[in-house]
């Protein structure tokens, strides 16, 4: 009898664990879209209710921002994207910590230049604050061209 209690007592809580996972791929998802969106509007509100103060974010060129260059830059237009396609979402969650490797594709005009284009391969690490997820870092690369 406590074989098959200790067993489904296992069962329930895998299960649990499974649909907490679930749930927390899908806010992971729904978080980056409004960091998506966010980006492309400059939003300074927006931007800062998604980031840690301790985020660490890296450019393909090896420039690397905190938190408050990174949102000043896109308040400014400084670094101006007019639009952001994501493409090939991976999550991965462990703990508290949401791993996202993506697609980037974006138009940008930074301050008023001509529209240019950028093709980057974008890691983000998300932290789990309370039940909200928070950028922690951010690392693109330039995208590896097919061969």
């Amino acid at each position: 009898m406590i074989k098959k209690l200790i067993f489904a007592l296992s069962f329930l809580m895998l299960i649990s664990i499974s649909a907490q996972r679930k749930d927390d791929t899908r806010m992971v998802t729904e978080t980056a879209e409004k960091l998506r969106l966010a980006m492309i509007s400059g939003e300074k509100s927006a931007l800062e209710s998604l980031i840690l103060p301790e985020l660490t974010y890296g450019h393909s060129g090896g420039h690397i921002n905190d938190a408050k260059e990174f949102v000043e830059k896109l308040v400014t237009k400084k670094s101006d994207f007019l639009t952001i396609e994501i493409t090939n979402q991976r999550v991965q969650i462990i703990g508290n910590t949401a791993i996202v490797r993506h697609h980037f594709y974006a138009t940008t005009a930074d301050l008023g230049k001509a529209p240019g284009d950028v093709t980057l391969d974008i890691l983000l690490v998300w932290a789990k604050v309370k039940n909200d997820w928070k950028l922690l870092a951010r690392q693109a690369v330039k995208a590896e061209k097919k061969k």
